[in-house]
């Protein structure tokens, strides 16, 4: 089997997310994509943080529509900094007969020599680019210079849409509709649990 791995905060996961899983998973003929939600993010701080459990039961409320998609607790489950060279390693130790594609932003791709064992990422698994227009093609090639394998690394096109996870966040603290930027069991379950400072709902308070 092919499988799309897409791993990040999803602090919340938004719909600019499903938009990735969904190009990826046609331009680049996988089986499925599982997203894989960090325990704890090696090189930043979780801003405004709900915890890492609140997190993977936003991507299963996000994904459970798509049969397409699935949701990963193995970095919940590994104590320590969620590497993406551990991750992959346990997933091939889980099914070595599946091929691993990872899906990458432009500007995490472009991080990448900077990686915890960043060749071993290149061997473990596809690194498949989202782009927008292909604007940053030629930019996250030079920076991959020197790197083994880098050279099998793929490009995919996404449409653009600006939407962040800190743009949700930013408007919920505000109470500002988060209708059209994340699925609806996700706006509902922010506001529900007052998320991110969102206000309580009408008649909750």
């Amino acid at each position: 089997m092919r499988s799309g791995i897409l791993g990040g905060v999803f602090n919340p996961p938004h719909l600019g997310h499903l938009l990735c899983a969904q190009e990826a998973l046609l331009e680049l003929e996988l089986s499925t994509v599982v997203f894989v939600p960090v325990r704890e993010a090696p090189h930043r701080m979780v801003e405004q943080d709900p915890g890492p459990e609140v997190r993977l039961e936003m991507c299963e409320l996000a994904t459970a529509p798509d049969e397409r998609f699935s949701v990963s607790r193995l970095e919940l489950d590994r104590d320590g900094p969620s590497y993406t060279a551990d991750t992959l390693m346990a997933l091939h130790e889980r099914s070595p007969e599946d091929e691993h594609v990872l899906i990458l932003g432009a500007d995490q791709a472009g991080a990448l020599p900077e990686w915890h064992q960043a060749g071993r990422v290149l061997e473990l698994a596809t690194v498949a680019v989202a782009e927008r227009d292909g604007a940053r093609r030629d930019q996250v090639r030079e920076a991959l210079l020197g790197l083994t394998g880098a050279t099998a690394v793929r490009f995919f096109d996404m449409p653009r849409i600006d939407i962040s996870s800190t743009l949700v966040r930013r408007r919920a603290a505000a109470g500002q509709p988060l209708r059209y930027l994340v699925p609806k069991p996700v706006e509902r379950l922010i506001v529900d649990r007052g998320l991110y400072g969102a206000p309580a709902p009408v008649g909750a308070r």
